[in-house]
């Protein structure tokens, strides 16, 4: 056999194992570490059902898809949920003060250095407290793993991180004009609703590329990723805060401006670790951001996911809370100077397509 059609050998034979387990013994150190500090805060982890009659309505969001049968063999269609959010907001409906949840999530056409079809996500939610609660969760989680593994610094690919360093905390229209030159809340009005060529226009005169079919989100998301992101969380720790409310639609709107949202993100080594938000608890204005969303996907993928009917009527009597999702492997990494999400996998999913 040629060197050039080897394949790499599997993960379960003893010597690439031998290199990927000091990974896999600091995830379970990180992991119990994690579950001791929620412990502290008063936390009670919970454990939310894999399988769901929606995996979730974000337009870019793809999920795993299954058949259920009844008794007499009547089908029924059920997903692997992209996140158990739904299911922890169904639990401070029920009466739950803080919750915390290590849970297998299901996300398709995701596989990459930072991707897996099968991760575990970190939830946690605090009735009535401020998201800028979680910021603080965040910055001691980071630092926590950090020190769990023997740590000074998180790592990712050559960049660097010092979790125990104080964070930046800057918002996505300061991250725009600071790195991009764009006006971005000049395309956003008061209602929340967008201009298109207004932004399509901002992303011209700054040399980014824009298609004609190109939505506001889609223009949205371009600079972002190809301006902004490569600047977040070297050398410390970054906190982009203040989502326009067309990218945040299950954040309450800031009271500081309704153009903006409660919603946050954690970026380290210029890894996306978190994305948190103070929780929208409007039932009727999450049904209408659910319904955007949905159109948004059909538009673009040919698909839409039905609407957990349950969860908007359990939203109804849903306290005031924040809520977060870390990528748990992700900080793993970051903590253990892994390279790829599979080395801190115990039995990462099966190699599939091309």
């Amino acid at each position: 056999m040629s060197l050039t059609s080897a394949k790499a050998s599997p993960w379960w034979t003893p010597d690439v194992h031998a290199d990927r387990r000091p990974f896999l013994i600091g995830r379970n150190a990180i992991q119990a570490a994690l579950r001791l500090y929620f412990a502290g805060e008063d936390f009670v982890e919970v454990d939310t059902a894999a399988l769901q009659v929606s995996p979730g309505n974000e337009a870019h969001l793809h999920a795993f898809a299954t058949e259920a049968l009844t008794t007499d063999g009547q089908p029924a269609l059920f997903y692997l949920h992209t996140s158990p959010e739904f299911a922890c907001k169904k639990l401070l409906s029920a009466g739950e003060q803080r919750i915390a949840c290590f849970a297998h999530v299901y996300r398709n056409r995701e596989r990459g250095p930072l991707h897996h079809p099968e991760f575990t996500m970190l939830e946690w939610y605090r009735a009535g407290e401020s998201y800028e609660t979680l910021m603080m969760d965040c910055v001691r989680i980071a630092a926590l793993a950090a020190e769990t593994a023997k740590a000074s610094k998180l790592m990712y690919r050559g960049a660097e991180a010092d979790p125990f360093a104080g964070p930046e905390r800057i918002s996505v229209a300061e991250a725009f004009d600071c790195y991009a030159g764009i006006d971005l809340l000049g395309s956003v009005a008061a209602d929340g609703s967008t201009d298109r060529e207004h932004l399509a226009a901002e992303l011209r005169r700054n040399g980014l590329r824009v298609a004609e079919d190109d939505g506001w989100a889609d223009l949205f998301s371009r600079a972002l990723v190809e301006k902004i992101e490569p600047h977040l969380g070297f050398g410390r720790i970054t906190i982009l805060d203040e989502y326009p409310v067309s990218e945040a639609a299950l954040a309450r709107p800031s009271g500081r401006d309704p153009r903006v949202a409660e919603r946050f993100e954690v970026y380290a080594c210029g890894v996306e670790l978190a994305n948190g938000f103070g929780e929208l608890t409007n039932a009727a204005e999450q049904r209408r951001r659910f319904e955007i969303e949905m159109a948004e996907k059909a538009r673009i993928y040919g698909e839409r996911y039905p609407l957990d009917e349950d969860f908007l009527e359990a939203l109804q009597i849903m306290p005031e809370a924040s809520g977060i999702a870390l990528g748990f492997d992700r900080l793993v990494m970051l903590a253990t100077g892994a390279s790829r999400i599979d080395q801190v996998l115990w039995a990462p999913v099966a190699e599939y397509g091309r």
